[in-house]
């Protein structure tokens, strides 16, 4: 067995790209060797800014001799059905084999040396290769059908053993031969097969592996802080990016000038971050220091000196900006700031950012005062609502989107807003996945439901529902983020009632139809929508979604503290014997009410004297009825499900003693309403028509 290298060396591979090439040149390999049958016992892959490489561990010297049988027709078959096969094989009638009265079209295949089929998949794996971006170069570059790679191709290296796979890719010869680092060590470095490539490399001042590179930057760039008396930010993205980014990565604590602390630290950490992909630290009491760790490609003789003061410098022009822009921002208050809104529009049938600040802000205020949203005071929740989009306008956020909301915050704070309304406009867009903190304080919160609630209410109005994987508007993620609020938070939410009076609340004078049934036809849409998504993540949570189905088709429960205490005492109650004995029950009697066409049928007193289990299940229905009633109008779902557990023997007991559709058309129908009335009962908890099972 063999091992196989292949280093495909560049100009510099941007970062962001490296990992999914990784994967794309292992997978592409996997393939173009599988059509030959040839499997390798261990895949490896390196990325660097300056190459992609492969080691394929265990590889066969060549593939094996195959012999294919492809059956034909019978011996006495008509002329035109053998003339066929023969087209379809590319053979003679001679060539045939005849066994047993049917021809059999064998073709063998010697095997072909491994060496030849890697030089055969080495062009077809550049050639497909799936950049996100790729380009042409050199003379060539003037045709379309000149290859094209993420940037010039430089070098090929492609061994097998110890002998060089001989293949041209745009010009470039493989050999193997290949370069160093790009300061340390330009020269040529001669690779003896793959077993000696690392250390090579590695001996010319380039770490290939990722991994190891990324151990390198986070261990010294933690040390570093560590030994300046700081704590280092961790931020793994970072760490993979500088990893990318360098060959031979060196990291280097600098620091900055303190006054620049008086920027918001999130601003700082997220100009090093991005303008310049440092990492920052915090000082023993938590918070931001001014120092800084930049990660150089190069081991400079003076110990980094040079280097950190450059990049100090660098940063110092950035956070000048960001200082800049920030004291900017204050003098104008955010009130100022929101009348600009009015100029942006938000989208084109449903107005201006400013139309929806407004709908945002009397939703909030609504929900404030219906105590929808507990403790919270309708002034503040409205007066945050106001504000809390002002900053879109401002330079920092036009600078940094990333800091919608968290900027409005600082500013509110500044200019002097109540604390709750500066926490309100810092965290009104939250929770933004799944993993982020659910907001709890009762301003933000009704900011927070107020805006989402609008923005999924009016794209439904005006027709701009996701479809498909296409979501533009990010509704389904909007949903989720209702959902985790109500229940986090135990809010008693209405939502059909609420998205009414988001509509209510909206001044669009072109669209003026609000007042009007078919304006709101879309709410039943939207609350299927809701609970669709709804299912998707109780399902996560380990919640059966037809359950969440069965509560649903009730019809009017659209309360999700309500429907999901439902739903949790429904799913204990159908894992119990008594529950599946019940479904099965009720299945049986909707069943057969289903084929006598009984959709509903009114109860009366018996004019006859009914069976021993007629009467048992009379009875039992006459006190679990009430009893269960009682529990969902308290919503103690628990005692309503063991309410309907007393039907279980009964029913059996009547459907093992009892013939429904009895001779007698009095006791028929008389028993078929008692089946319409067991039905009933049981979909006072829930629908058992969605349960499966």
């Amino acid at each position: 067995m063999t091992d196989f290298l292949l280093e495909l060396r560049s100009e510099e591979i941007p970062a962001r790209m490296q990992a999914k090439a990784r994967e794309d040149l292992a997978r592409l390999f996997a393939a173009e060797l599988a059509q030959s049958g040839i499997a390798a016992a261990e895949t490896v892959t390196y990325a660097t800014p300056r190459r992609l490489a492969l080691i394929l561990r265990g590889l066969p010297d060549a593939t094996e001799a195959v012999r294919e049988e492809v059956k034909g027709p019978r011996s006495a078959a008509p002329p035109q059905a053998l003339e066929g096969f023969l087209r379809k094989t590319g053979l003679t009638r001679e060539q045939l084999e005849e066994r047993d009265g049917v021809f059999f079209a064998v073709t063998e295949r010697p095997g072909r040396a491994t060496a030849e089929v890697l030089a055969a998949a080495i062009p077809a794996v550049i050639r497909a290769f799936p950049w996100p971006k790729s380009m042409r170069w050199g003379a060539t570059s003037r045709s379309t059908e000149s290859q094209r790679w993420v940037r010039p191709l430089h070098g090929i290296v492609a061994l097998f053993g110890g002998g060089i796979v001989p293949v041209t890719v745009a010009g470039v010869e493989s050999g193997a031969a290949t370069l160093g680092h790009r300061f340390h060590h330009p020269g040529a470095i001669t690779i003896g097969s793959a077993a000696d490539y690392v250390e090579k490399l590695r001996a010319a001042h380039v770490i290939v592996d990722q991994d190891e590179r990324m151990a390198l930057i986070r261990d010294r760039a933690t040390a570093l802080a560590r030994e300046a008396g700081f704590e280092l930010i961790e931020d793994e993205g970072l760490v993979a990016e500088n990893a990318g980014l360098t060959e031979w990565p060196v990291p280097l604590l600098g620091r900055f000038d303190a006054a620049f602390l008086e920027v918001p630290p999130e601003v700082i950490q997220l100009t090093a971050r991005v303008n310049q992909k440092y990492f920052v630290c915090r000082d023993g009491a938590g918070k931001l220091a001014n120092a800084f760790v930049c990660t150089a490609n190069i081991a400079a003789t003076d110990g980094g000196a040079k280097i950190v003061e450059g990049n100090r410098k660098v940063l110092a022009a950035r956070l000048s900006d960001a200082r800049f822009f920030y004291q900017t921002d204050l003098r104008v208050p955010l009130e100022e700031q929101a009348k600009k809104l009015e100029k942006i529009v938000f989208h084109e049938k449903l107005g201006t950012v400013a139309d929806k600040v407004e709908r945002v802000a009397k939703l909030a205020e609504w929900l404030a005062s219906e105590k929808i949203v507990p403790n919270c005071d309708p002034k503040l929740a409205r007066r945050a609502a106001e504000l809390c989009k002002a900053d879109l306008v401002t330079g920092m956020v036009g600078e940094f989107p990333e800091l919608q909301g968290l900027m409005g915050g600082y500013y509110a704070a500044a200019q002097g807003e109540p604390r709750e309304v500066a926490e309100a406009i810092r965290d009104h867009y939250k929770p933004v996945g799944q993993g982020d903190e659910v907001p709890t304080a009762p301003v933000t919160v009704a900011v927070s439901l107020a805006d989402k609630l609008d923005t999924l209410a009016m794209f439904f109005w005006a027709n701009e529902m996701p479809s498909g994987s296409r979501d533009p508007f990010a509704l389904r993620r909007a949903v989720l983020a209702i959902a985790r609020q109500i229940q986090q938070n135990e809010l008693r939410l209405p939502l059909t009632r609420t998205f009414d009076r988001v509509i209510s609340f909206s001044f669009i004078d072109e669209f003026d139809r609000f007042e009007d049934d078919a304006s709101r036809a879309f709410i039943p849409v939207l609350l299927g929508f809701f609970a669709d998504r709804l299912k998707v993540q109780q399902r996560e949570a380990g919640v059966r979604h037809d359950l969440i189905d069965a509560v649903f088709a009730l019809g009017g429960e659209d309360d999700l503290v309500r429907l999901l205490a439902r739903v949790h005492a429904l799913q204990s109650f159908v894992g119990t014997d008594d529950g599946a004995n019940l479904l099965a029950g009720y299945k049986r009697a909707a069943n057969i009410l289903k084929k006598e066409g009984v959709e509903s049928a009114e109860w009366t007193p018996l004019d006859y004297a009914p069976e021993p289990a007629e009467a048992a299940l009379i009875a039992a229905l006459d006190a679990a009825e009430p009893a269960a009633a009682r529990a969902v109008a308290n919503e103690d779902f628990e005692a309503a499900m063991a309410a309907l557990a007393t039907l279980r023997a009964p029913i059996d007991a009547f459907f093992e003693a009892v013939t429904v559709n009895d001779a007698d058309p009095a006791k028929r129908d008389a028993r078929l309403a008692l089946l319409a009335r067991v039905r009933a009962a049981v979909h006072s908890v829930a629908d058992f028509s969605r349960i499966e099972g």
